[in-house]
């Protein structure tokens, strides 16, 4: 995914090149696709075109005219939730499928090479949060990232701090941080000294509808005119605005209950 003028941290810092293990790209699967895309075009301002998949299957979201997300359909048949999945890029995918399956993760799609976007899997840590990993292709530089409307970091909600830590720190070498300023419960993985995503520890009651999961955070001018315009699309606030360390935010849902937080730039 290419770097827009502003970096991508929550607090607006981060690495501007998709090495190993940087999150690259961001990939919606949804239910109802219309209402969907209807959805994000009147919250972010997105236009679509069509995915490289058969017309109706899937969509290709772009902001300014740069791609900056795919949505795609779920079958009716699965009753899988809607869900926003953060892609993590690898010079080697096989690789990095057989890392996950030594650590104890699970591998659900792939991996296999998809419609010109570069060599994908599907997978899911040992707690069951679903994330992605793309081998760096083409496809990766077109996307934009730092801007109102795109994805400007990720967050890993999940029952145990250390040993999710531990887990993908094994697939890409992260160093994981504490700082006194996110609390004992939350973690920064490092690459190359730059903050590339974070893990945060929540309890039971938090996850228990949804289980451990990868949270994308997307950028917003204005948070308040945000999550009206949100509730009024049919979206849900899940959790309210509060002030965090990398300025204001929310975690909120969309129509078809897939998770996101919206976060306010705070310059």
């Amino acid at each position: 995914m290419t770097k827009a003028p502003e970096p991508a941290g929550p607090d607006g810092r981060a690495p501007t090149r998709c090495a190993p293990g940087t999150p690259c790209w961001v990939s919606l699967t949804t239910h109802d696709l219309t209402t969907a895309q209807t959805f994000y075009a009147a919250l972010f301002g997105w236009e679509f075109r069509p995915g490289p998949r058969r017309p109706g299957l899937g969509a290709r979201a772009l902001l300014d005219g740069h791609e900056v997300a795919d949505i795609g359909h779920l079958p009716p048949v699965e009753r899988l939730p809607a869900a926003w999945t953060p892609h993590l890029a690898s010079d080697d995918v096989d690789l990095t499928a057989e890392t996950v399956r030594l650590r104890c993760g699970t591998i659900g799609v792939g991996p296999l090479d998809t419609d010109g976007s570069g060599r994908l899997m599907i997978g899911s840590d040992p707690s069951g949060a679903v994330f992605g990993v793309r081998q760096t292709s083409a496809h990766l530089d077109r996307g934009i990232t730092g801007v109102p409307g795109a994805p400007v970091w990720n967050e890993l909600v999940t029952w145990e701090t250390e040993g999710a830590v531990a887990f993908y720190e094994a697939l890409f070498g992260y160093k994981g941080k504490a700082t006194s300023a996110d609390g004992p419960d939350r973690v920064t993985l490092h690459l190359d000294g730059h903050p590339v995503a974070g893990v945060h520890q929540a309890d039971r009651a938090l996850l228990r509808d949804r289980g451990p999961h990868w949270l994308t955070y997307f950028q917003i001018t204005d948070l308040g005119d945000a999550l009206e315009r949100l509730t009024g699309l049919g979206g849900r606030v899940l959790t309210p605005a509060h002030d965090t360390p990398h300025g204001r935010a929310a975690t909120v849902t969309d129509p078809d209950g897939a998770r996101f937080a919206l976060i306010q730039d705070p310059r």
